[in-house]
């Protein structure tokens, strides 16, 4: 394990892009065990926990997801008849978890009877080289970085994130399409994105009058949002 330097951004919170928000608000308010709330006048939703960074955007978008999610949630269940009704993945073998599809078809994966509270365990990610993007990470917010041996990659105690960890894990398919689900990011005081820019990311869009954030790429492709500190 290795602690990095100085980190450029925290982590804000997440992002969930939703072609029917009332479904997934309800889903996910009651899988996460946060409150929801549907804003009348852009048809949007957010989930809200104790802590800042248990908040969860549900963001109407018009595309369907076409795809196997690049990043999805690992939960944690004190059972999983919560999750009856739901269409299960087949799994390779006896693994730890189950995977499921969330009312839009997005995976994911249960464990029963861990040590946390019911809710939100870790955020995992594919990967095309999963140590250089864990360690960008690590380097772009800070955190414990550990190589495992089995070949995945993961950052415990990223500083606001409310999970036990990020996982970066390695998948032979490419990244083809927009991320369903991403996270948002604060600028530590001092750092800009140009800082990000030379460290590797891409810029997407700049803030705009309808969205006062900008939207960036890491260097695999995955797009996650950059708020000015406040």
């Amino acid at each position: 394990a290795s602690v990095v330097g100085m980190p450029l951004v925290t982590f804000k919170d997440l992002c969930l892009d939703a072609n029917d928000v009332p479904a997934l608000e309800g889903f996910w308010a009651r899988a996460l065990h946060l409150d929801g709330e549907i804003f009348a006048d852009d048809g949007s939703g957010v989930l809200r926990g104790d802590s800042p960074g248990r908040t969860m955007w549900i963001n109407p978008v018009s595309e369907p997801r076409e795809v196997k999610n690049r990043v999805h949630l690992d939960l944690v269940a004190s059972s999983l008849d919560d999750f009856g009704g739901l269409e299960r993945v087949p799994a390779d073998g006896d693994l730890p978890w189950t995977t499921f599809l969330d009312p839009e078809g997005n995976q994911f994966c249960v464990f029963v009877g861990d040590k946390r509270p019911p809710g939100l365990k870790d955020v995992v990610v594919d990967s095309a080289d999963a140590q250089a993007i864990a360690s960008w990470w690590a380097d772009a917010w800070g955190g414990t970085l550990v190589h495992d041996e089995s070949g995945y990659s993961y950052i415990d105690d990223v500083p606001g994130a409310p999970v036990e960890s990020f996982d970066f894990v390695p998948v032979p398919e490419p990244k083809t399409v927009k991320n369903r689900l991403h996270w948002d990011v604060t600028l530590e005081p001092g750092a800009t994105v140009d800082d990000l820019v030379a460290r590797g990311a891409r810029l997407l869009a700049p803030p705009s009058d309808d969205a006062r954030w900008t939207v960036m790429a890491d260097p695999e492709g995955n797009e996650f949002c950059v708020f000015e500190p406040s």
